[in-house]
């Protein structure tokens, strides 16, 4: 055998172990995420608040308890998350909130959020109204493929 083929061989059966490999451990994170997924939905609770802020911060700057810093790996300490002041009651809170609503989130208005702990999984308005999707700007590029699109006559892109 050349040794072309004994390395290609080489890397052929590497990259077969390593999907072997990712296949068996996307199978363990999805039952864990499934696992988390169940405690959420045990522990959520509807609750009425205000909004007062919403950014991306990182979770050292957002006001989170220290057990939430300390319980979290170091990696993802650094990472942005998307979290909301509120006002819950009396005392004003920093919650996170999923990513899928985080921008469906109304800003300086009263809402009823679903709470799982510090985490915000669902919004209605007070009035059981969904909240507003705010829209977002296009850019300078996406806003002249558009005009570009309607002078040639195409349907546009949405």
């Amino acid at each position: 055998m050349s040794t072309l083929s004994i390395v290609l061989i080489v890397i052929a059966v590497i990259l077969v172990a390593a999907l072997i490999g990712l296949y068996f451990f996307g199978k363990k994170a999805q039952k864990k995420q499934d696992e988390q997924r169940e405690q959420l939905e045990a522990a959520k609770q509807t609750v009425s608040m205000l909004i007062i802020d919403k950014k991306r911060m990182k979770m050292k700057d957002a006001g989170l308890p220290a057990i939430v810093l300390e319980q979290t790996p170091k990696l993802l300490r650094g990472s942005k998350l998307p979290i909301v002041k509120a006002k819950v009651g009396p005392q004003i809170m920093s919650l996170v909130c999923d990513e899928k609503i985080f921008d469906n989130v109304p800003v300086k208005k009263e809402v009823k959020a679903v709470v799982s702990g510090i985490y915000i999984t669902d919004v209605k308005g007070l009035h059981g109204k969904s909240a507003p999707v705010e829209q977002k700007k296009k850019g300078f590029f996406k806003r002249n493929i558009e005009k570009l699109q309607e002078k040639a006559g195409a349907k546009p892109v949405k």
